[in-house]
C-alpha cells in the first residue's frame, strides 16, 4: 500500500498533499505547492499506475475516458495510504487539502466523492469529471477550488463546471475560477490557488 512519496516539513498545521499529472513524479509540483503555501508541509506521493512510461494515479482507456474500477481501486488505496501517512508525518486530516493538476486534479475529486474524511478539503487544476456517484456524500464543511483554462485542448472548462456542479449537489462550497490558459500551469495559477487558501 505504501506510496514512493516527498515529505518536505513545513512550519504551521496545513498540509498540501501534492498529485501530480500525467508523467510527473513525487517531486514535480513541490516548487507549485511552495508557491501556493510557503509556511505548509507538502506530501507528494508518486502515482502507481504507468502509461508506458509515464506515471498516473489511475488508468485510463483512452483521452478523457477512464477505467472506472482501476479509479475506485487506486482512490481507496490512496485514501487508506494516507491515514499511514498521517501518523508517519505527523499530519492532521482536518488541515490536509489536496492539491491536484489533470490526472491528479481527477483524483482530488475522487478522493471527495468516495472517501471524503481523508481531505478538508481541495484545489483542483484542469479536473475531470470522475464520475457521478449514484449516492452523493455529506461534503458540507468541504471547500473546493476548481481551475479550468479556457483555451485548454485536453480538458474542456466544461467538465470543471460539472464537477463543481456535483460537488454542490453534496454540500460542499465549490469555486470555479478559469484562467486565460492552455492545460499548462503558470504563475496566475499559484497565485489563485494561494488567495483562495487564505480563505480556508
Amino acid at each position: 500500500m505504501s506510496f514512493v512519496h516527498e515529505f518536505v516539513q513545513g512550519t504551521s498545521p496545513l498540509t498540501l498533499l501534492m498529485l501530480h499529472g500525467t508523467g510527473g513524479d513525487e517531486r514535480d509540483l513541490l516548487s507549485l505547492g511552495r508557491a501556493v503555501s510557503p509556511d505548509a508541509s507538502l506530501l507528494s506521493p508518486l502515482g502507481k499506475v504507468r502509461e508506458g512510461t509515464m506515471p498516473r494515479f489511475f488508468r485510463r482507456v483512452s483521452e478523457g475516458v477512464f477505467d472506472m474500477k482501476d479509479l475506485v481501486f487506486r482512490t481507496n488505496e490512496l485514501a487508506d495510504w494516507l491515514d499511514e501517512a498521517s501518523v508517519e508525518h505527523g499530519i492532521n486530516p482536518n488541515h490536509l487539502v489536496a492539491v491536484g493538476y489533470s490526472n491528479g486534479a481527477t483524483m482530488v475529486s475522487s478522493l471527495l466523492l468516495l472517501r471524503p474524511e481523508t481531505i478538508s478539503g481541495g484545489i483542483a487544476l484542469r479536473p475531470s469529471v470522475p464520475f457521478v456517484p449514484e449516492v452523493l456524500p455529506d461534503l458540507h464543511g468541504k471547500r473546493v477550488l476548481l481551475v479550468p483554462g479556457d483555451q485548454d485542448p485536453v480538458v474542456p472548462p466544461s467538465q470543471a463546471y460539472e464537477v463543481a456542479r456535483i460537488l454542490e449537489l453534496a454540500g460542499a462550497t465549490p469555486t470555479v475560477a478559469q484562467m486565460e490558459a492552455g492545460h499548462g500551469l503558470g504563475q496566475k495559477d499559484a497565485d489563485c490557488a494561494s488567495r483562495w487558501l487564505v480563505g480556508l
